[in-house]
């Protein structure tokens, strides 16, 4: 939206072997210049009617007035179920049969964090301490609707579905480790036992430090992880946890990318090889291009990639 050009310059050295398939409903922006969203102080409804501010343009925001005042209010709530209707299943399938590329169905599955955005963080994390009956209505009412929108995608021939929420702040979960199972693992479990039953790929993001769930994770069944590696310790996470999920890419986006030498990024990316990457696979090359991250830091990591690998072909 910002930098297409440089965007461009870096798909056509480096093109994508993965298409990430977005709803593209999410937001009915009260606000438009030329038709571009994510703008400083520029305001967004989404789909359930929560009210979002940007503060900094190509960030989506906060959410500064949740649809709910009180969780009472839950009784009224009506999931947007019209919404689904805008997924044309036909053009999917279409897209699908023309392409050799892996395809990810990028859902709006989050309950966690719709639950903050009806609701407000002040108001759900004492709910999810003390678990009054309008919080399992809640949870029921947007576990019906995710459900829903996962068995919509399933039906079509994507290869992977994915769903998110951010559990970790930098150097601890948001919630305890305890909390999550008790409540939201079962959720996720149901989430992929559906993906997988229709023969799809698991595929899971999120942010921050989430090491104590990874765990539950691949017991459940998530097939790829996208996490902040760099919140966490990446050789500890290889010991434990490598050949048994994928690591779905990332490199630092808070240092490294937007203020690093090539030379620390080419590191980085040597980093996580030595310590997750398998010759069979267990990591997906993949990064997030910032606003403010220099192209050239961007084509390093690419530029890595590719030396690593050409590397070993050479060793086989």
């Amino acid at each position: 939206m910002f930098r297409e050009r440089d965007v461009i310059e870096v798909l056509q050295s480096y093109p994508e072997d993965i298409i990430m398939l977005k709803d593209s409903s999410f937001f009915t922006w009260g606000k438009k210049v030329s038709g571009v969203r994510y703008r400083k102080d520029e305001t967004a409804v989404d789909e359930w009617g929560c009210e979002w501010r940007a503060a900094e343009d190509g960030v989506v925001g906060e959410v500064k007035k949740p649809l709910l005042t009180d969780i009472s209010e839950v009784e009224k709530l009506q999931p947007p179920y019209d919404v689904l209707e805008t997924i044309d299943e036909r053009e999917v399938n279409r897209l699908c049969k023309d392409t050799d590329l892996f395809v990810i169905a990028w859902t709006t599955v989050r309950p966690f964090e719709r639950m903050q955005f009806l609701l407000g963080p002040e108001e759900l994390y004492p709910e999810l301490l003390y678990g009054s009956k309008y919080l399992y209505r809640l949870m029921k009412s947007l576990h019906d609707f995710f459900l829903a929108e996962l068995r919509l995608w399933c039906s079509t021939d994507v290869d992977a579905v994915s769903f998110m929420d951010d559990w970790g702040s930098q150097n601890s979960m948001l919630v305890s480790p305890e909390l999550w199972r008790r409540l939201f693992r079962p959720l996720y479990r149901e989430y992929c036992e559906l993906i997988h039953a229709a023969g799809k790929h698991v595929f899971f993001h999120s942010d921050g430090f989430i090491e104590p769930i990874f765990p539950d994770l691949i017991e459940i069944g998530v097939d790829a992880v996208n996490s902040q590696l760099f919140c966490m310790n990446i050789e500890d996470l290889g010991r434990k946890y490598k050949g048994r999920i994928t690591f779905w890419g990332e490199i630092d986006r808070q240092r490294i990318l937007p203020f690093g030498t090539k030379q620390q990024v080419s590191d980085a990316i040597r980093r996580v090889k030595n310590a997750l990457w398998n010759p069979e696979g267990g990591v997906i090359a993949q990064c997030e291009f910032g606003l403010q991250d220099p192209p050239d830091n961007i084509k390093t990591v690419f530029e890595t990639w590719e030396e690593i690998t050409r590397t070993h072909h050479a060793l086989d």
